[in-house]
């Protein structure tokens, strides 16, 4: 007499639809704590989660713009940890003017979208980059 092979595989299918089943129905009953761990984490807070890195926490609280903080969280995936380059151009030391910088901060140039600092923020980020040494 021989085995019939696909039994076990319809056994594991049938765990996986099971466990997907009552994983779903734990989710919505957690729908009210993942909404507020994803607020969290769309206004940056990250302390809900324990993701945050103090730094951050810390201007997000006092409402103040920290130009390092934004170039750490947007920027030195491009220009490099150290902003000497990397796909982008070296932020140290460049002898583009103020206005430039917040002109490409805004609008982009290249392979650089614009937009990623807000606008009220721009002209303390740029002077941020031109202290760059």
């Amino acid at each position: 007499m021989q085995k019939n092979a696909i039994v076990p595989y319809i056994l594991i299918m049938a765990f996986g639809i099971g466990l997907i089943f009552f994983l779903s129905l734990e989710g919505v009953g957690n729908e009210a704590e993942i909404a507020e761990d994803r607020a969290a984490e769309e206004n940056g807070e990250g302390a809900a989660t324990g993701e945050g890195t103090g730094e951050g926490e810390e201007t997000a609280d006092a409402g103040e713009f920290d130009p390092e903080a934004k170039a750490q969280e947007s920027c030195i995936s491009c220009h490099g940890g150290n902003y000497e380059g990397g796909v982008g151009p070296s932020l140290v030391a460049t002898e583009m003017s103020q206005e430039e910088i917040e002109e490409i901060i805004a609008n982009g140039k290249g392979g650089m979208p614009g937009g990623l600092v807000e606008a009220d923020n721009i002209p303390a980020m740029a002077e941020w980059i031109l202290s760059l040494e």
